[in-house]
């Protein structure tokens, strides 16, 4: 499997398809393959399928096993380059969407178009503090525990407190734009959301339609906080996000 060096970091990745570039930014208790994939099969007909693990989760390797959304991104954005990509579609589902909002205004060069899925575009540190790791024990969450062990293992090297407390801290802290950031988000968007998300509000998409006019949002009926996932509305889902990838860059075709 595929390795590129960033910085300090050694990022693991899958690259599968042919096409334009979707770099797929997962969330933070998964990692790249885990969070898409649902889109594996629909997206790999047309695109190529850029799934990495971020800095501090999954495979990847990094020097410092500090992480929070604007490291992440910037360490993105490194890896298009590495890989000379001149631009990319974005899809960021939770921590992701935040990532892809973080990448595209300090890059904005590098996007093509964004589409983020459980994302509320601004920092909400409720439910946070049940993820640090003493709160998980307590609450007697041991295959959640165990899970992160083993999903992160290659990054955080066994210590999962580490990880928990780095997922918790950016969960209150991000993302966090500022106005500029906003006005520098002028490619296509397309922002979904769970009808049922506790995390992401309908009027939080509402806000981001308020500063980035450009921007569709969708309501996904009857869904949680992970609607593209196969136990919730991926067909339906991924028929969406393939129209807006084929209407964001005319001529594209849609997926199959």
């Amino acid at each position: 499997m595929p390795y590129v060096q960033v910085r300090d970091c050694s990022i693991f990745y899958e690259d599968f398809g042919i096409g334009d570039p979707i770099l797929f930014l997962h969330s933070s208790y998964s990692r790249g393959i885990i969070a898409f994939s649902g889109q594996i099969q629909p997206f790999f007909h047309s695109y190529r399928c850029l799934m990495p693990d971020f800095r501090g989760h999954g495979r990847t390797r990094s020097e410092n096993k500090d992480w929070d959304t604007p490291t992440i991104a910037d360490d993105m954005a490194g890896f298009l380059r590495a890989l000379d990509i001149e631009k990319a579609h974005l899809i960021g589902y939770s921590l992701g969407g935040g990532v892809a909002l973080h990448l595209a205004s300090k890059h904005p060069e590098l996007v093509r178009s964004i589409i983020t899925i459980g994302c509320s575009g601004v920092a909400d540190p409720t439910g946070a503090d049940d993820y640090e790791p003493e709160a998980l024990v307590r609450n007697n969450q041991d295959k959640f525990i165990e899970r992160m062990k083993v999903q992160n293992m290659d990054a955080h090297g066994g210590d999962w407190q580490h990880f928990l407390r780095q997922s918790a801290k950016d969960w209150r802290l991000y993302p966090r734009l500022s106005d500029d950031d906003w006005s520098r988000l002028t490619m296509p968007m397309f922002c979904i959301a769970g009808e049922n998300d506790p995390y992401v509000p309908r009027q939080a998409l509402l806000d981001i339609q308020k500063r980035c006019p450009q921007a569709r949002i969708w309501i996904v009926p009857g869904c949680s906080h992970r609607p593209h996932m196969p136990t919730e509305s991926v067909k339906e889902v991924n028929a969406r996000m393939l129209d807006f990838l084929k209407s964001a860059v005319p001529g594209e075709q849609s997926g199959s």
